[in-house]
C-alpha cells in the first residue's frame, strides 16, 4: 500500500457547542455561574463555518446564502452543524478522512468552574449531547466524554456512565488539582483502566491559558500551554502511575509530539543521576521512565517533522496524526497532501500506524471504518 491510499483517522477533531446547550439543559440557578464561553454571550466566530465556506456568520440574523442553504440562521445554528453527521461526512470525503476522534471546544472551559455541582452538571450535559448527536450516529465518530474532577467519587461514576453510553475516551484536564501524582487519583486511574478507555488531555484545559500579554503573546501562550504536556507526562511516569496501571493510556491532544523524545531522554538521565542523592528519587521503578512513556503516552499533531525525525527514540506508538478540524491551524482540506509530505521517508507500516492504526486501537474504531469509504 502507498501513502496515497492509507486510511486516515484524525485523532483530534472538534465540535462547536451552541451557546444554548448548557443554558437550556441546566437549572436557571446555575446560569449566572457559567463563564462566557459556555453561555449565550460567547460570540467568537465559527471556525467550522469558515471551513465550509460561510465567511460572515452573524448572531441572531440570517447568515450568507451558503449558511442558509446548510440550514443555519444564526451562529448557534452554525455551531449545530458541527454535530450534523452529513455535514461532517462531506468534510471527511473532501479531506480523505475515514474516522474522527471528537473533542469539545467551549467545553474545555468547564474545568475552570469553581463550583463542583455546576461543573459536574456541565459535563453530564455535554456527554449526553455528544452521545446523541454524533457518537450514536456512526462508527466513524469516536467521541470523548468529559469527566468532572472536583470530586474523585463523582469522576469515577461519570467514567462508568460514559463507558455505558459507548463514548470512546475519558477526558480530563491537562492540569489536575491536586496534581496527578497524588494518591487521591488512584481510584480514578483504576476505574478508567477497567473500562479500557484511554485518557484524553487537551492542551489548555484545567488552567489559565494567558501566560503572557503584548507583542508575541499569542504564539508564546500556545507554546506555554503545550509545554504542560511533558511536565504532566514526567509526573505520571516518575510517580509510578504508569507502572501501576500498565493498561492505562494517555492521549495528549493538540500538544504535538516532538517533545516526547526530549522528555524521555531528559527524564531518564536525571532519574538515574539523582539516585546518587539518597532519598531524592522515589519510587524506584522496575523500568526507566521512558519505557512507560513509549508504552502508554501518545501525542496528537498535524505537522510535526521533529516527531517523525525522532521515531528511532520514541517508536511509532506514541504518535497520532490529526487534522485538528475545524481549527485554522488544522490541515483541512489538504490532509492527504500534508501526510504524504511528512511521512514519505518512513516505512509504510510505521506510517499506517501513525495515521490510523494506533488511533483505531486506542479509540476502538470498528475495523470497517478503515476499509470502507465514507
Amino acid at each position: 500500500m502507498k501513502l496515497e491510499n492509507l486510511p486516515l483517522i484524525s485523532a483530534d477533531s472538534h465540535v462547536e457547542e451552541p451557546g444554548s446547550l448548557w443554558l437550556e439543559n441546566l437549572p436557571a440557578s446555575m446560569h449566572d455561574q457559567l463563564p462566557p464561553e459556555l453561555g449565550s454571550d460567547f460570540h467568537a466566530a465559527s471556525q467550522f463555518a469558515k471551513r465550509i465556506g460561510i465567511e460572515h456568520a452573524q448572531q441572531a440574523k440570517p447568515v450568507t446564502q451558503a449558511g442558509e442553504a446548510a440550514g443555519a440562521a444564526d451562529l448557534d445554528a452554525l455551531r449545530e452543524l458541527t454535530v450534523d453527521p452529513n455535514q461532517r461526512f462531506d468534510v471527511m470525503r473532501k479531506d480523505g478522512i475515514s474516522g474522527e476522534c471528537i473533542y469539545p471546544t467551549a467545553g474545555l472551559y468547564v474545568w475552570n468552574l469553581p463550583d463542583a455541582s455546576v461543573g459536574e452538571a456541565c459535563c453530564r450535559v455535554y456527554n449526553d449531547w455528544i452521545t446523541d448527536r454524533l457518537e450514536s450516529q456512526s462508527p466513524r465518530f469516536r467521541c470523548a466524554g468529559m469527566i468532572p474532577c472536583w470530586n474523585v467519587d463523582s469522576a469515577v461514576k461519570e467514567v462508568q456512565r460514559i463507558a455505558g453510553l459507548g463514548l470512546a475516551a475519558a477526558m480530563l484536564p491537562l492540569v489536575g488539582t491536586p496534581e496527578y501524582n497524588h494518591r487521591d487519583w488512584k481510584p480514578l486511574w483504576r476505574a478508567i483502566e477497567e473500562t479500557g478507555l484511554p485518557v484524553a488531555m487537551h492542551q489548555g484545559s484545567g488552567h489559565d491559558m494567558l501566560f503572557y500579554r503584548g507583542p508575541g503573546a499569542a504564539v508564546s501562550n500556545l507554546l506555554s500551554t503545550q509545554s504542560l504536556a511533558p511536565r504532566c507526562v514526567s509526573l505520571l511516569a516518575t510517580s509510578g502511575v504508569l507502572a501501576e496501571f500498565p493498561n492505562l493510556h494517555f492521549v495528549f491532544v493538540e500538544t504535538n509530539a516532538g517533545w516526547l523524545s526530549w522528555t524521555m531522554n531528559t527524564v531518564d538521565y536525571y532519574y538515574e543521576a539523582f539516585q546518587e542523592y539518597e532519598g531524592w528519587v522515589r519510587p524506584i521503578l522496575p523500568e526507566k521512565p521512558s519505557f512507560y512513556m513509549a508504552r502508554q503516552i501518545h501525542g496528537t499533531f498535524q505537522v510535526d517533522p521533529v516527531a517523525i525525525t525522532n521515531l528511532e527514540h520514541t517508536g511509532c506508538s506514541p504518535l497520532l496524526w490529526a487534522s485538528d478540524f475545524p481549527h485554522a491551524e488544522g490541515t483541512y482540506p489538504h490532509s492527504r497532501q500534508k501526510v504524504i509530505e511528512l511521512l514519505r521517508d518512513i516505512d509504510i507500516e510505521s506510517a499506517a500506524q501513525i495515521v490510523a492504526g494506533t488511533a483505531a486501537q486506542l479509540f476502538q474504531f470498528d475495523p470497517e471504518v478503515l476499509t470502507t469509504p465514507v
